[in-house]
């Protein structure tokens, strides 16, 4: 049960199932500016993962808003996306199953952050509609470029706070980002395997491939050395 110190949650995809709640949040903002939009799921599934600057890029970039794409556009967007969040964090969204037994349980054992690409007040607001807040010790967000998984500094951050080294934290994720940020990091990483990403390549050794949340539990209590599935 030694084997890790911490363990580090990505948010979106991981412990929320929040394509719905993102594109609620997208079109409420697309629509207070009189804009067409209304984007479906399929399609906000796969802005997901970056922020939601990165989202509104993606959607200022489309056929039917490239023509009025501009930075002041995309500023009042954010406020606006904002704005959806905080009033219905949890609009079209839901909690994984199996995650608030996963995580309720792995509380016990040792401290569990979030480390996420979604600005820290949303975060922390999606995470308190569901239930989840109360078993992270911290919830580090990307509020500014620079933190955005791949980089390493949040999973860093946060390892420097718990007074642990990041190679005794397991970074749980579902998109390559995270996997990216683990490993620049000196951490070890954990494919969420019910989430949108896809798989790692089979070339990426020492990653845990997980199908569902409490696989996760069945692998953290192997013996150290015991597993050798990846």
């Amino acid at each position: 049960m030694n084997r890790f110190d911490a363990i580090a949650f990505d948010l979106d995809g991981t412990l929320i199932d929040s394509v719905g709640g993102v594109a609620h949040a997208l079109n409420a903002a697309l629509a207070d500016e009189g804009l067409p939009g209304a984007f479906g799921l399929d399609t906000v599934r796969g802005w997901i993962g970056d922020g939601p600057d990165a989202s509104i890029a993606r959607a200022l970039a489309t056929p039917q808003l490239a023509a009025v794409n501009t930075y002041e556009l995309a500023a009042r967007l954010r406020r606006g996306f904002d704005a959806a969040t905080l009033r219905a964090p949890m609009a079209g969204s839901r909690v994984f199953d199996g995650i608030h037994a996963a995580v309720a349980e792995l509380a016990t054992q040792r401290p569990l952050v979030v480390i996420t690409n979604k600005p820290t007040t949303l975060a922390r607001a999606v995470l308190q509609e569901a239930g989840l807040l109360r078993f992270f010790e911290a919830v580090h967000g990307a509020d500014t470029p620079q933190q955005r998984k791949p980089s390493p500094l949040l999973l860093r951050q946060a390892a420097g706070a718990l007074g642990v080294a990041p190679g005794r934290v397991l970074m749980v994720g579902d998109a390559a980002v995270d996997i990216a940020a683990a490993l620049a990091a000196g951490s070890a990483a954990a494919w969420a395997g019910w989430g949108y990403g896809q798989a790692p390549a089979p070339s990426a050794v020492h990653v845990w491939r997980l199908a569902t949340p409490h696989e996760l539990l069945r692998r953290l209590a192997m013996p150290v050395g015991a597993d050798n599935e990846y």
